[in-house]
């Protein structure tokens, strides 16, 4: 057991004893710029909204490919007729909008990101949606394991999709603290090279787009993802699933490079992107594909979740990071009035508003820092 005072003690006893795969980069010992806009508050409400929106968009028609969605549906733009509201058009959670903020919910409870109690919470309470990795989890946790033992080696997306809100507590102070959290708060439910590395990148990202006043060059995005990820990698023999790069083995980074690399010249739309590297939930299609949506759309945060929404498979899970990304970006505001109004604030079967409620606390943490 790892007996330690803080989390910064953990995770070097954690690197120390090879158990968290990753290396430790440069990135553990870089302090974040201090976030300077005015609209900070409204950024970082923007930015879990926008989660929270591109999932319960995207979740009623989860993991259909984008062709056969078209056909039942057409272009998504608003929330579809859900079963679990007798049919009524109204944004409802799945797992990660519940993960992502039972996070920020623990730490505004304890006053700072405890993983042991982040990782309970998980376990405590019904998700809907479960993936097979967060399953596996939260087994090994509910057998008994300690909270550092239980993320399988799994290169799903359940660990990015849940990762933004862990920047939160760190607005106010910018310190390494942020990395470390960041490293453990990954590590609950996935124990992997890919997914830690491309948390920590995202936690990055959406870092520095808080302090953004426009959205940056289209190159902007793969090349801070790659500067990330390249020194934390471990594991070099991920595979493709299909698609247009069958034979494809080695590292998130290289096979980032190769299927973005030149990719705005090569497709002609994001669908026909994501559809050649098969934009399921797994790191190897939701990082590229949230990365090119990201790349051509990060200017128009209605277009870019939109385009998350048809044009992937996983669709809430890619339409949740991209909603993360253009709401830390571009604000609240920026976000449609009727998909703010429609959502229903949900993170469990009876608590409407909890969202709103736990966004209210942020606010009053950043008034009061």
């Amino acid at each position: 057991m790892i007996e330690a005072e803080n989390n910064s003690d953990i995770l070097d006893r954690l690197f120390a004893e090879k158990r968290i795969a990753i290396r430790r980069g440069r990135l553990f010992d870089n302090i974040p710029a201090p976030v300077a806009s005015p609209f900070l508050a409204d950024r970082i409400e923007g930015m879990m909204l926008g989660l929270a929106i591109g999932d319960s968009l995207g979740n009623t028609s989860e993991s259909l490919v984008p062709r056969e969605r078209f056909r039942r549906f057409g272009e998504i733009r608003d929330y579809l007729p859900n079963r679990h509201a007798y049919g009524r058009r109204i944004g409802l959670p799945s797992d990660d909008t519940q993960l992502a903020f039972r996070t920020l919910d623990e730490f505004l409870e304890n006053g700072r990101f405890d993983p042991e109690k982040t990782a309970a919470r998980f376990c405590r309470e019904r998700i809907y949606g479960i993936g097979s990795s967060v399953s596996e989890f939260r087994r090994r946790f509910n057998e008994g394991k300690l909270w550092y033992e239980c993320g399988p080696e799994s290169a799903g997306n359940g660990a990015l999709m849940r990762i933004a809100p862990i920047l939160i507590p760190h607005v106010v102070g910018p310190s390494p603290k942020l990395w470390v959290d960041t490293g453990l708060c990954a590590l609950i439910t996935h124990n992997d090279s890919a997914s830690i590395a491309s948390c920590l990148a995202f936690v990055d990202i959406l870092w520095k787009l808080l302090g953004m006043t426009e959205a940056p060059p289209a190159g902007w995005w793969l090349e801070t993802f790659l500067e990330t990820i390249r020194d934390l990698e471990t594991k070099n023999d991920y595979q493709t699933r299909g698609g247009d790069f069958p034979n494809f083995r080695g590292t998130l980074a290289r096979f980032l490079e190769t299927v973005l690399g030149g990719a705005r010249e090569r497709y002609t739309s994001t669908l026909e992107a994501c559809n050649s590297w098969y934009s399921g939930a797994y790191l190897l299609e939701t990082v590229p594909s949230a990365l090119y949506i990201l790349m051509n759309y990060a200017a128009d945060p209605e277009e870019a979740i939109v385009r998350a929404v048809n044009d992937t498979r996983d669709n809430d899970t890619v339409a949740a990071i991209v909603g993360a990304a253009v709401g830390a970006l571009h604000g609240k505001k920026s976000l449609p009035q009727r998909w703010r109004a429609e959502l229903s604030g949900k993170i469990s079967a009876d608590d409407d508003g909890k969202v709103f409620e736990i966004l209210e606390g942020v606010s009053k943490f950043l008034s009061a820092a």
